[in-house]
């Protein structure tokens, strides 16, 4: 039984999440330990492009959250993209299959459970991996984008940004790493100098930083990751035949180990739509739905002009038609910037084994709207499949909160079945555009004034070809310092034993006094010749980026 101001709170959630217009189901409210089926937990469709939060600790079911909304999303003719961390969502395109347990959950949440498969596309970036290759010419990633993926300081990016610029006022084109060594290359040469001085200066030891971190990256296999066919980020926006959307599932298993790579590439995927689409306004439901799996690794490390870049992003895209829902352990991991943007919070139980995760959870208590619920004690007690929600209604308003069980997916759980997934792949309308890698004719090759013979690239499809090899693993090194040597004419840096401080002691700075580079001055010089072009480049789109007209 449920006492009097029980009912009074299941009654207000009740009529809380009634909507107008088309919904997704969550599932159904708790109160005072009992589940009441009546008492349906929506989110607005219209609502889902004012973006939203999925949290929780690890195995509370925040995957199986996603999954639920992508499989409605895709029912209701919506396109979703989803990064896939672990594997755990290849079981989208294949129907789930019925058990006793199962049947007894969906029926107690009100569903009416239907084994059901998806149409989704898998991708994999530059091809590590069973799905389409995924691509972007460094052109197109900017330098913003691959300041991130490097680590680069201030002084760095702000000199990677005047090599972009020269590289675009001079016509070549930057579509892999290779090409954009060359430029940095010829603009610290005898050759260059005269360039580089009329370009506004760009020190020689700046310049060896941005190119060992170039070869670290290349070793790392990174440069597989840039190059042509440029993945259209349109393809994203693709419904089925039967009008479903289309679930585009970006496989990152592989990638785990270059966070900051695959973290950064989503956020060149949103900078590409961003530019590209037009705007909309608000819709019955959104063009887009965009889930950023493991959204912290987006935040850790990152610099203010990134930070400042996906606050704009987050704002602004909205109005384009296309929903963000970011997905991580706790709200702490957003920047509040970030967070102040999200209408929408699907907050699983959270672990309070210490005082920082007592705290954590006071922190995320205190941005919940004001309840009946006792919510510390909720968060912590909740259980798998159980979250606390509040979404954003179709008046703006915060709905209330509800401790709610959630619905169970219609596709398989987990990993599909042994097989299934090469098929999907191989039927795929993508896989003959962006399956085999292309070599155009661009910076590398406009200064080299050569291109590798046949025999140097291998054997490539009919049409195209292929990139040349890239150096094997214990060339790399001597590259990085022929680099710095024969073309930068600047000694490759002393080894920590050998560097010595001015009392004569043996000197061993750290990994970031190294890379930190040029010192202040040099970085206020730079500030002030580059901030011109970093303007017009930041006009292209919001992290600089350049892409090609298309037309939707």
């Amino acid at each position: 039984m449920v006492d009097h101001d029980g009912a009074a709170q299941v009654a207000d959630i009740t009529a809380g999440y009634v909507f107008d217009g088309p919904t997704l189901h969550l599932g159904a409210a708790l109160v005072d330990g009992t589940l009441h089926t009546d008492a349906q937990v929506r989110l607005p469709l219209a609502m889902m492009n004012r973006h939203g939060l999925i949290a929780g600790a690890t195995g509370t079911g925040k995957t199986v959250t996603l999954q639920v909304l992508a499989e409605q999303l895709s029912a209701q003719g919506v396109p979703v993209f989803l990064s896939d961390i672990k594997g755990d969502l290849t079981g989208l395109t294949a129907p789930g299959t019925a058990s006793e347990r199962l049947t007894e959950r969906t029926a107690g949440v009100g569903q009416d459970w239907t084994p059901a498969g998806f149409p989704v596309e898998f991708l994999t970036l530059g091809g590590d991996g069973d799905g389409i290759p995924v691509r972007a010419t460094i052109t197109s990633f900017g330098p913003l984008l691959l300041s991130r993926v490097m680590d680069l300081n201030e002084t760095q990016e702000s000199s990677l940004h005047l090599v972009f610029h020269y590289a675009d006022k001079n016509g070549l084109e930057l579509y892999n790493l290779a090409d954009l060594r060359a430029v940095i290359g010829f603009l610290t040469s005898d050759e260059g100098k005269d360039a580089l001085a009329e370009l506004g200066g760009l020190s020689k030891a700046t310049a060896g930083v941005i190119l060992r971190e170039l070869v670290t990256l290349e070793a790392q296999g990174v440069d597989a990751f840039f190059g042509e066919p440029e993945f259209d980020t349109a393809n994203l926006l693709r419904t089925a035949s039967d009008g479903r959307g289309i679930i585009t599932s970006l496989e990152l298993v592989t990638v785990q180990q270059k966070p900051r790579l695959f973290s950064t590439f989503l956020m060149w995927l949103l900078a590409d739509l961003f530019a590209e689409l037009p705007e909309v306004g608000d819709l019955d439901k959104p063009r887009l739905v965009f889930f950023l799996d493991e959204a912290h690794l987006l935040f850790t490390g990152s610099s203010k002009a990134f930070r400042e870049s996906i606050q704009a992003t987050v704002r602004l895209i909205r109005s384009k038609g296309v929903g963000i829902f970011f997905v991580t352990q706790t709200p702490k991991d957003i920047p509040g910037e970030v967070l102040g943007q999200l209408a929408n919070r699907v907050q699983h139980a959270l672990r309070a084994f210490t005082p920082d995760d007592a705290k954590a959870l006071r922190a995320t208590v205190s941005t919940f709207p004001k309840s009946p619920y006792d919510l510390e004690e909720v968060l912590t007690s909740a259980g798998i499949g159980e979250a606390v929600v509040t979404v954003m209604n179709e008046r703006g308003a915060p709905t209330p909160v509800a401790w709610t069980r959630l619905r169970s997916p219609e596709s398989t759980m987990g990993r599909a079945p042994e097989g299934t997934v090469p098929p999907v792949v191989a039927s795929s309308s993508l896989l003959d555009r962006y399956s085999t890698a292309i070599d155009s004719h661009s910076a590398y090759e406009e200064l080299t004034g050569r291109r590798a013979s046949p025999e140097a690239r291998g054997p490539v499809s009919a049409g195209t070809t292929a990139p040349a090899p890239a150096p094997v693993p214990e060339e790399r090194d001597a590259e990085a310092r022929r680099i710095e040597e024969d073309i930068l004419g600047v000694p490759s840096p002393p080894s920590r034993s050998d560097r010595k401080d001015r009392n004569g002691r043996s000197e061993r700075p750290s990994t970031a006094d190294r890379r930190r580079g040029a010192d202040n001055n040099e970085m206020a010089d730079l500030a002030l010749r580059a901030a011109g072009v970093i303007g017009k480049e930041l006009a292209r789109g919001l992290f600089g980026t350049s892409r090609r007209k298309r037309r939707w």
